[in-house]
């Protein structure tokens, strides 16, 4: 098998450590440097912090009709993982290159960054954008600064193709997510007197009860859309904390819950129904206890889901791309829905599988690799000659 053009970019990507929780400015200066190598201008695009930055580049003429090959940045934690490589120096085994991002997504990175050079030596007619991002893997929270300048840096582009791990096939759809964090504060005592407090892990335990109705609710067949796995909306409670000891009734109970909605269905109804059943049943009977007790709900992060047309223009783009009409959708999020929602249609496809995504041992096929590379040959010739019928 020969070697892909794009591993020593993808060894130097998977050596930057970019963790959500860290910055990924070292990542990003080295591809700014390597862009301009090759005189390729680009914009970073900061967090408020200047911790974190987007980055975009052009190549090509300011025509509208483009293409966006957009992917994040960061990673996920290897923390209590077991790996038995190095998660952030890329090795090789059996025809796999393993490290933390390799699938998800610094492939899909790698490929796009290879194919610069092939991009400037050919004639577009059309321009390719590149559109890098941070924090995705907390809420696709960085690439919304990125859409926000989007429309005075570039002319709307025909497609963006979003590199997450599909094993390159073009992925239409998926669920949007809203994630919620709920506060229950109750009012403490001893146990012994336990009527006389308002227990805040009891009320929290009728809320999340309340959750697992809805869910049973969203699951019935009539919700359902055949083209998702699972095949309809689902609710997920995560996290919970809450108590200080036995003997002490909790005044305070949080829990963090999501809503994984299929396209068309608005998530922000089950926070809905959940306020309502605290307020019309929940708080009376505790404020009766104790005045001060209160339910409170807390948005963490949401991002909207995708659903583009088999017979669109952009999924035509892709499926000649592929060399496969076969669409499908995936249950994960990504930044697709964002893209769409900024009116640029968006399709799913990079190397590898989320299979071996988030988990230790990560990797992306060498074959996997090398067929990206060749997928950015062909944009390339597409971006050099006519439309697609």
């Amino acid at each position: 098998m020969s070697e892909p053009r794009s591993r020593a970019l993808l060894a130097e990507l998977v050596g930057f450590a970019t963790v959500s929780r860290e910055s990924n400015l070292d990542l990003i200066g080295f591809v700014r440097d390597y862009l301009h190598g090759l005189g390729v201008g680009c914009e970073l695009i900061y967090n408020a912090e200047r911790t974190k930055a987007n980055l975009l580049a052009s190549i090509g003429p300011s025509v509208p009709g483009g293409v966006v090959l957009s992917g994040h940045t960061d990673v996920v934690p290897v923390d209590g993982q077991p790996w038995t490589v190095e998660p952030f120096r890329l090795s090789e085994a059996g025809g796999k290159l393993f490290g933390r991002g390799t699938a998800d997504m610094k492939g899909f990175l790698a490929a796009v960054l290879a194919a610069v050079p092939v991009f400037l030596a050919r004639p577009l007619r059309r321009p390719v954008h590149l559109a890098f991002s941070y924090d995705e893997e907390v809420g696709c929270l960085g690439v919304r600064s990125l859409l926000e300048v989007l429309p005075q840096r570039i002319p709307l582009p025909a497609l963006c193709l979003i590199g997450e791990p599909t094993e390159l096939k073009p992925v239409l759809g998926h669920k949007g997510k809203l994630a919620m964090r709920c506060h229950v504060h109750g009012a403490a005592c001893h146990s012994a007197y336990a009527p006389y407090g308002v227990n805040a892990i009891e009320q929290a335990a009728r809320l999340i009860g309340r959750l697992g109705a809805i869910g049973q609710d969203l699951a019935a067949p009539q919700h359902h859309d055949p083209r998702f796995d699972p095949p309809y909306s689902t609710v997920q409670v995560g996290v919970i904390q809450g108590g200080t000891a036995l003997n002490i009734v909790p005044a305070d109970c949080r829990f963090d819950f999501e809503v994984r909605a299929l396209p068309g269905f608005a998530p922000q109804a089950v926070v809905d129904h959940l306020q309502r059943y605290a307020e019309d049943t929940l708080l009376p009977a505790m404020q009766a206890v104790k005045p001060e007790t209160a339910i409170r709900f807390e948005p963490l992060s949401t991002y909207p889901g995708l659903a583009t047309p088999e017979d669109s223009a952009a999924a035509r783009l892709v499926a000649h791309l592929c060399g496969s009409d076969t669409f499908g959708t995936v249950a994960f999020g990504t930044e697709g829905g964002l893209f769409h929602q900024a009116g640029i249609p968006t399709v799913v496809c990079g190397p590898g599988s989320m299979d071996q995504g988030h988990k230790p041992d990560e990797y992306v096929s060498v074959e996997q690799m090398i067929a990206c590379d060749q997928l950015m040959d062909r944009l390339a010739d597409y971006l050099s000659g006519d439309e697609i019928a």
